[in-house]
Formats: structure tokens, sequence, C-alpha cells
């Protein structure tokens, strides 16, 4: 039911194109993901979320077991049912948002005890929790519980945070059963290159369908985010997926994919949309700027999306400032089309050989030289 099928690798730069084939259909690499934290692509429907390319979203496990529960999902007749999504579906393990409580969680061996942030209530996730949690769900690729270290981090304590989730990351394999779901592990090691070499080849060892890298993009600068990806991509399978988890703006979607990375996922796109920015070929826009209420363009010329086709900027400002719910809706739909047009072009130039190319012709167009802030 789950399969990874490399079908080129670029042979300037190593990025890879494949086809990752899950029960709910092939999903083309390198691809971007959309995040639906609770069940939902924030201020849009499945079918917008369709129709502007999106082959697979994402889930939090942490959020959907604090409300509504994973076990009325179940009930519902599991995720894809219940958020009406027939296409893939990943959800994380709660790790991140758990390792995100600082002050309101304590970290054991057995697992992680927490205060809810919705209620109070005290719960304990260990990795046999999450993985009930993730096979209620029902989503084609779940992930391991695991430990994230922050950044800076001491050597030891990421050290320590690793050893911890190779123990879970086993523990996971174990209690997981469900052969419709593909389980990733997730590598982590903090900043330090051994440490990285470790995790991910013992993860490897696991012979799990997929990985993912963890502990990057948590405020570290971007230079150092980039010299730690190939470090563990030069060591994981390359019959396999790799997934960097939380990254998503453009530049760090190319850049990423040039160091081997075939999946990337990010909550950035739709939370600067509802801000009222939009990403464009020519950089960021902040549609709510006075300069753009008499400007009767669309938010990029090159953009093929629903709002681009059909509405001005000044519209768009206009339904900002009088705090419309559909403002919103509209810099979504662009800014995830705009995302999702960038991998495919992405995955078109790296079938040509052409993606070192690709890349500079982004940041000539958008500016920047892949370290700035974006």
């Amino acid at each position: 039911m789950f399969e990874f099928e490399l079908l080129h690798t670029d042979a300037q730069t190593g990025a890879r194109l494949g086809h990752l084939h899950t029960p709910h259909g092939i999903i083309e690499t390198p691809c971007y993901m959309p995040v639906g934290t609770q069940a939902c692509v924030k201020a849009m429907t499945p079918t917008q979320v369709a129709d502007v390319g999106a082959q697979i979203v994402l889930s939090n496990t942490y959020h959907l077991y604090l409300r509504p529960g994973h076990e009325l999902v179940q009930k519902a007749g599991g995720l894809h049912r219940f958020m009406a999504w027939d296409r893939p579906i990943l959800t994380d393990s709660g790790g991140f948002q758990v390792f995100s409580l600082e002050g309101l969680r304590k970290v054991t061996d057995d697992g992680v005890t927490f205060i809810s942030h919705i209620d109070g209530s005290r719960h304990l996730f260990t990795p046999e929790k999450a993985m009930a949690i993730e096979n209620a769900l029902g989503a084609d690729i779940i992930m391991a519980f695991d430990e994230c270290s922050p950044y800076p981090c001491e050597e030891a304590r990421a050290e320590a945070a690793m050893h911890r989730t190779h123990r879970w990351a086993e523990r996971c394999k174990a209690a997981h059963h469900d052969e419709r779901q593909a389980l990733f592990g997730i590598v982590q090691g903090g900043f330090t290159p051994a440490l990285r070499q470790e995790s991910a080849r013992f993860l490897t060892d696991l012979d799990l369908p997929g990985y993912g890298i963890g502990g990057l993009s948590v405020g570290e600068p971007k230079a150092l985010m980039y010299d730690m990806l190939p470090i563990v991509t030069g060591e994981l399978p390359a019959q396999k997926p790799r997934y960097l988890m939380g990254v998503g703006s453009p530049d760090c979607l190319i850049e990423g994919a040039l160091r081997g990375v075939d999946m990337f996922d990010c909550v950035l796109a739709t939370r600067i949309a509802r801000n009222g920015t939009a990403l464009t070929s020519r950089g960021r826009l902040v549609v709510r700027n006075a300069t753009y209420a008499e400007d009767f363009l669309p938010l990029d010329e090159n953009c093929d999306c629903y709002a681009c086709r059909n509405f001005s900027r000044a519209y768009l400002r206009h339904l900002f400032k009088a705090e419309e719910i559909t403002a919103s809706t509209l810099l979504s739909i662009h800014n995830l089309r705009y995302l999702l047009s960038l991998m495919q072009g992405l995955r078109h130039a790296i079938a040509n050989d052409s993606s070192q190319a690709f890349r500079a012709e982004f940041y000539r167009q958008y500016g920047g030289d892949g370290l700035g802030k974006f």
C-alpha cells in the first residue's frame, strides 16, 4: 500500500524527483503539504484546497487528541471522512507541540506529562499512546513520537533527547500494526553533525517506510539548517522519502529540495495570508498597505489562482480593512497556490537537470540569497 519510487536525481544538485504511493493516491515529490492543524486548512474548504493543487495535507495529533478527541474521529470513519478529504493525509505525533509547552510539560523516559492549553487538564503522551491516537485518526503517513531539542542547546542535552527519540521510535514501531499507515521515524541530534549522522543511521537500521528530519527551523540561522541537511540526507537510504518538518518558506523549499529533501510542511503560507501578506514571484506583498488602495493589478500577474484571476489588490485591501472573512480565504488560496506551483516548477526543473538554474532564477525575481529572512 505504500511505496516510494525514486524517478530521477538531478545530476548537478542531487535534488530528487519521486512518486510516493499511498492508499489515498500518489504524491509527486518534492512536495509541499498545507497544514490543516485541526482537520481543516484554516479559512478554506477541502474543495478549495484540492483546487489549488494540494496532493496531501497535514493534521495535528496533539490538537485533535484534545479536541474533538481521536475516539470521535474514529467513530466518524477516520480523519479522511471526518474532514471530507479523499487524498493523502499525514499526522504528526504531537512531539513538537508538547515540546512547545515550556513550563507545562515534564519529559521522562516513559513519555511526556503535559497540561492542556485548552482547559488545564493533565495528560500523558507515551510512544504507545501516540501510536494509538494516530492509528485511530487513520492518516496515510504517521510520525513516531520524538523529543525535539531547542536552539541553542548544549550538546549533552541534544544527545540525551536523540537517544530518547531512538528508544521511543523502537517503541512506536512495536506498537504500530496497521499496514495501511506508513510510520516515519524522526532524525534528531541538534546541531552536532556527528549526532545527526548517528541518529540517521540508527533510524535507517529500523527500516521504516520514511524519515522525518526534526529539530530544524527552531530559531537557528538558515545557513546552519542548510549545513545540517546534507549531513542527514547523506546517511538516509536513497529509496525512502525524506521529510523536513515545519519548513515552508519559498527559499527553504528550494534549498531543502536541492539538498535531497522530498517533503515539506509549514503553517506559514496560511498564517501570513490571514494577516494580509501574499507570497508572490517578486517577493512578499503586504496588501493591507495604503500603497495598494488604488492598485487594480492582481496580487501576482504570474499566478493562475482564483484570487489573481478575479480580484485586484485594491479589492483585497478593502476586504481586509472591512474585516471581511473572505479576505483570509482569498489570500490563503493565493499563497498555497503560489507554493504548490513553485514546487511543480521545481519538479519540472529536476526532471531536466536544471534545478540549479531554477534556484538562480527564483532569487533573481524574488530577491535575497537564501540566507536572509523571507
